[in-house]
């Protein structure tokens, strides 16, 4: 009944990978409840350090948690809705009823329509309702139109009820197809009805499959029909498939759908004191903004900004900033823009403590750059010699000199500050890259 899972028991939680996935809480002969997660083991730690009132009803009863990783968090949203479907778990059931479930409906019309409905048995019993095909439930509908949203980029479909007389925000954002004018701003030779039609069903097509079976399906046969294209010396058709296949394995492995839950670190005030004697800092250390630069030779230059409260990363106060500094390879000056910019904007809140990549050089221009209305402290880490520069200290901290939990989430702020600036470096790279092939 339970082989799509691999099972862990409650004393193994470590085991549990930090990955996208889905997962379930059980005993030997019965499924409780079924989630999904952007990172499985603290989700599911999160049941048992911080219970819900939910949580309570059942928890006493697990035995185990099974788990199964998936590529990306909107696979974990279609394997989700799938699972449930197929195992009925008791805990998810009673919490809802039909109404708070979701389910994505598409039209069988010429042009199909996608939409997003709670009652699909009402729409089905509706006689003046087009016959349509419904994929669900799902469970998170906040996920659900994220993932919607960014399926429509790759494959352009309609979600007006009526053809409207005039071409919508969705057509020139090239999200629709544009069915009401027969032309398409991606597709500006065809003019042909039929072939708008047949783009447009096929659309639909590609995204019912992939909410009910993954991505693995559709890629496959996108590639399948650009070979064919291309044989047929069709450069145009063969090329939008490409696009799509690109598109599809990217966004689908790198788009963030879920909202992050904040749990704080059990450990968070010991580190927190431990931090406050190290930094001679009275006030409270609650969020920690980290900033680093990354570029070739002063090219692609960006700059990164990660937020982390109480020692969790918040993932929704993450920033990028695209140097606007002249192009020659000048890290001082690149994060003191990055550094200004972000002061300008007071509305995002600010920070307790700040931490540069860098040295005593990083360090000072940080501090050159900060604002009065900025009451917390910076430091600067550099990576070589595992250094800590403290801007009110002449002589550095070494990493390995101070306690352990501040040591490791020091270097895991940092590491973290540094893979994000990175990821949008060399996405500027491929885009550059991608413009010039075309």
């Amino acid at each position: 009944m339970m082989e799509n899972f691999k099972f862990v028991s409650k004393e193994d939680l470590n085991k549990i990978p930090k990955e996208p996935g889905v997962y379930c809480l059980s005993n030997e002969k019965e499924i409780f409840y079924i989630g999904k997660a952007a990172n499985l083991r603290e989700r599911v730690k999160n049941h048992f350090q911080q219970p819900s009132y939910k949580d309570y009803l059942f928890l006493d009863k697990v035995e185990k948690i099974g788990y199964i990783k998936t590529g990306s968090e909107i696979e974990a949203l279609i394997l989700e809705a799938n699972l449930i479907k197929k195992y009925q778990p008791k805990f998810n059931v009673i919490w809802r009823d039909d109404k708070n479930y979701f389910f994505v409906g598409i039209t069988k019309e010429d042009f199909p329509r996608i939409f997003i409905t709670h009652q699909p048995q009402k729409l089905i019993n509706s006689s003046t309702h087009q016959l349509t095909t419904f994929v669900g439930p799902f469970v998170d509908g906040k996920a659900l139109k994220q993932t919607l949203k960014i399926l429509r980029k790759i494959f352009p479909f309609r979600s007006c009820k009526k053809l409207p007389k005039r071409p919508c925000l969705f057509y020139h954002l090239g999200y629709c197809l544009g069915p009401c004018l027969l032309k398409s701003k991606f597709f500006e030779e065809i003019k042909d009805q039929s072939q708008i039609k047949k783009i447009s069903q096929k659309n639909a097509q590609m995204i019912i499959k992939i909410l009910k079976e993954g991505k693995k399906s559709v890629l496959k046969e996108l590639k399948k029909e650009m070979k064919k294209e291309a044989k047929l010396e069709n450069f145009e058709e063969a090329k939008r498939l490409r696009d799509q296949v690109f598109a599809l394995e990217k966004t689908l492995s790198h788009s963030k759908i879920f909202e992050e839950i904040l749990i704080e670190s059990p450990e968070w005030e010991e580190i927190e004191r431990k931090l406050k004697e190290i930094l001679n800092f009275e006030r409270k250390i609650e969020r920690i903004e980290a900033f680093d630069v990354s570029n070739i030779g002063g090219k692609f230059a960006t700059g990164s900004m990660i937020t982390f409260l109480k020692g969790i990363p918040e993932k929704n106060l993450y920033r990028r900033f695209k140097i606007k500094f002249e192009k020659k390879p000048n890290d001082i000056g690149m994060l003191k823009e990055i550094l200004k910019r972000r002061f300008s904007h007071l509305e995002w809140g600010l920070p307790d403590l700040i931490l540069i990549d860098g040295g005593k050089a990083q360090l000072n221009a940080a501090i050159k750059a900060k604002i009065p209305e900025f009451k917390g402290k910076i430091i600067a880490l550099s990576k070589k010699e595992n250094k800590l520069f403290l801007e009110d200290k002449k002589e550095p901290l070494f990493l390995k000199n101070l306690p352990k939990e501040v040591s490791s989430l020091i270097l895991k702020i940092n590491k973290e500050s540094h893979r994000f600036a990175i990821s949008y470096h060399q996405n500027l790279r491929k885009k550059a890259l991608f413009d010039i092939k075309k």
